[in-house]
């Protein structure tokens, strides 16, 4: 198997196993729609490219740094998904017809994305595996980061259309979507406070 083939299957493989990324797609795609969650993955991709730009850059010693400054910053974002979705939760039934996007959901995704130490590590860990031998050339690096983004940006939006789909189901019954979206943004919370450096 190629390296980039390698790649692709084991990013779709990562990808499928939902983090506090993919409980903030859910959530906001719920609750908002097709639209919000593509807005929420186009956030959370430029998050991971960010932290990829300090893989490619190749400094360990930076990475090491920048995940010790997140700490604090990782949890006040644990405090503010915890009270997003505790205060969802507690939201009264409403007209999915009538729910309008908040404008900063790309902002929300690309911040959970880049604050998230464990990525970051496994990001610094994950990729050069694929980079091939003797080859450390910046095109070659940037090919495999380009690779990563894309498996990583398509397979979100699956994720975004998946609960879409079942945004439609849960129509019906908007106490339980509320609840069901709370209960995937206090996830994405609690997904970020149990990321390990």
């Amino acid at each position: 198997m190629s390296p980039l083939l390698a790649l692709v299957v084991a990013t779709a493989v990562l990808v499928m196993i939902p983090g506090p990324n993919v409980a903030l797609i859910v959530a906001n795609s719920l609750k908002y729609g097709f639209r919000t969650g593509v807005v929420t993955v186009l956030g959370t991709t430029t998050g991971v490219a960010l932290q990829l730009l300090l893989v490619v850059v190749g400094m360990a010693a930076v990475i090491e740094l920048a995940a010790g400054m997140l700490t604090w910053i990782r949890w006040a974002g644990v405090a503010y998904l915890v009270w997003l979705g505790i205060r969802t939760w507690r939201e009264p039934a409403d007209d999915l017809a009538l729910i309008t996007a908040a404008p900063a959901m790309f902002w929300r995704g690309c911040i959970l994305a880049a604050i998230n130490p464990k990525t970051l590590l496994f990001n610094a860990a994950f990729i050069p595996q694929f980079v091939a031998t003797g080859s450390a050339s910046l095109v070659n690096v940037a090919l495999v980061a380009a690779v990563f983004l894309t498996v990583v940006l398509l397979g979100d939006l699956l994720w975004a259309a998946f609960a879409t789909s079942a945004r439609r189901v849960l129509s019906r019954y908007s106490g339980w979507r509320n609840r069901l979206t709370g209960a995937f943004l206090t996830a994405a919370g609690i997904g970020l406070a149990l990321a390990r450096r």
